[in-house]
């Protein structure tokens, strides 16, 4: 008889019909395929450390009391056997000369099994059986170890339960008489086995626990070049180019520690080359630029016999001269914050008054500035001339880059006492903000960001200026950073934050 048809559609049709959100449905792997391509990428070097000690410790415990366990039950079982098999054999003995002997009585045999201390006998004789036990009679015995000792006439052995209890029944054929069997308790070869199971279980724990210990232990003291590495690392990006992993007589650590100082030697060797060649080229380009600036401040100074169109090339160049005395500034500062001779002369200061003085002597002067009530008493201790160079530089950048009309703003920031820990200084534009990918990389030299293309006001700067803000605030223990004005208006929000004076009690 065929089967019927199938009327299932193709899976191919089906697929087809479902659109593009079953097909994704149906490339989505199985369970069983993720659960296979699984790779422990997601466990750091210490967490897969500590699992391959941890399971080979479990493994290896598993293993031992495993085969421990049956090393030891064979040997009890193999020895029960022998032992109860002896024993049946001697009792079988007594019985066959009681059985043969006059009067030929079961009872006679079970007497004497009694005075020898024989507890679950059962005999055979004459078609009936006899026992002094009445939990181990004939219905006790198994039907396959009756016959085989009954019709077979061939000794045999077999585990069964009687009332629960767990027994080995013996049984021989006795030579013209009938047959002898017994019942040999395994209570106690059982709670001995039991014992020594759960012995193994325990020691199989403290081996993994002890195995968890020295993943532990081996987890550190692999990690611990690691951890030296990259705080090594870790300070070389902070500007520690002298930082140098030390020597160590390990192979494999050698190798790594080498390779790294040789890395950090040939960084070092290149930044302060760099550094060198911008303070050189600094330095040489100061003397021509003074000789420029002067040249064409005499030639400003008589201007009027000059032509219009003489005139506009003279402001354009005096424009440009300018701009590239800026830069070489920026450049000088820079070598000086490389070389490390930048030093700070630090004085209180009131925060609210020096910010106003700074804003009154910036390119924009009548810049707004707005002082939190609780701000206008704060001290703060900073180098006057860096940080009236750092809002400059702000409100410059803001003229630049953010509309031409910045703000100023002067809040207190509270400590967990409930008094003025730090004070914060935001300049705030109205321009069309600074995207968060590049908030970080704006303050890095060279950089103005791919949002400038396009937006500067008059001349193009080098992309020094927030490096050089960056830089001062760090040296006066500080930090800077820029986010989104906070009335939800367009334009960025650059945050200068000090540390404020504490009164002395």
């Amino acid at each position: 008889m065929s089967a019927p048809a199938s009327t299932a559609p193709d899976p191919v049709d089906a697929a087809d019909a479902a659109g593009s959100t079953d097909a994704s449905a149906v490339k989505r792997p199985s369970p069983l395929r993720r659960v296979l391509e699984w790779r422990p990428h997601t466990l750091g070097l210490r967490q897969r450390i500590l699992a391959i000690f941890t399971l080979g410790a479990l493994g290896l415990a598993a293993v031992l009391a495993i085969t421990t366990y049956g090393l030891v039950r064979s040997n009890v079982v193999s020895q029960r056997d022998d032992i109860s098999l002896d024993a049946s054999y001697r009792n079988a003995q007594v019985v066959q000369e009681r059985l043969q002997a006059q009067p030929a009585t079961a009872q006679v045999a079970l007497d004497a099994l009694d005075s020898l201390g024989v507890q679950r006998p059962l005999i055979y004789f004459r078609g009936s059986w006899s026992t002094d036990n009445n939990r181990f009679n004939d219905d006790a015995l198994p039907d396959s170890l009756r016959r085989r000792v009954l019709d077979d006439g061939v000794p045999a052995s077999m585990v069964t339960a009687v009332d629960g209890d767990t027994v080995l029944a013996v049984g021989i054929p006795l030579v013209e008489v009938g047959a002898y069997f017994e019942f040999f308790s395994l209570e106690e070869d059982d709670r001995a086995l039991s014992n020594v199971g759960l012995s193994l279980m325990f020691a199989a724990v403290i081996t993994t626990f002890l195995g968890v210990v020295a993943g532990i232990f081996a987890a550190r003291r692999a990690v611990r070049p690691l951890g030296a590495a990259a705080q090594a690392a870790t300070s070389i990006a902070s500007g520690r180019l002298d930082t140098r992993l030390k020597p160590t007589d390990d192979p494999d650590l050698g190798v790594l520690a080498n390779a790294f100082n040789e890395m950090a030697a040939g960084l070092q060797r290149r930044v302060e080359q760099d550094a060198r060649f911008a303070s050189d080229v600094s330095h040489e380009l100061r003397s021509p630029l003074m000789t420029l600036s002067a040249s064409i401040g005499v030639i400003d100074a008589r201007r009027h016999e000059m032509p219009e169109r003489a005139q506009v090339a003279l402001d354009l160049l005096k424009s440009d001269v300018a701009r590239f005395q800026g830069l070489v500034e920026d450049l000088l500062e820079i070598s000086r914050f490389e070389a490390g001779a930048v030093r700070l002369h630090q004085e209180p200061l009131l925060a609210a008054e020096f910010v106003m003085n700074a804003v009154a002597v910036s390119s924009l002067p009548d810049t707004p500035v707005t002082v939190a009530p609780r701000a206008q008493d704060v001290i703060i201790e900073g180098d006057r001339r860096r940080l009236a160079r750092v809002l400059a530089n702000l409100i410059d950048n803001a003229t630049a880059y953010g509309g031409g009309s910045p703000t100023v703003a002067i809040s207190e920031v509270d400590g967990p006492n409930g008094d003025v820990s730090h004070i914060q200084i935001a300049v705030e534009d109205r321009g069309p903000g600074i995207p968060e990918g590049e908030r970080q990389r704006i303050f890095e030299r060279f950089s103005r960001g791919t949002a400038a293309a396009g937006r500067r006001v008059g001349t193009e700067g080098a992309g020094l200026g927030l490096s050089l803000v960056a830089e001062h605030v760090r040296l006066h223990g500080g930090r800077v950073w820029v986010e989104d004005r906070m009335d939800g208006e367009s334009g960025a929000r650059f945050v200068i934050e000090l540390l404020a004076m504490v009164d002395d009690p």
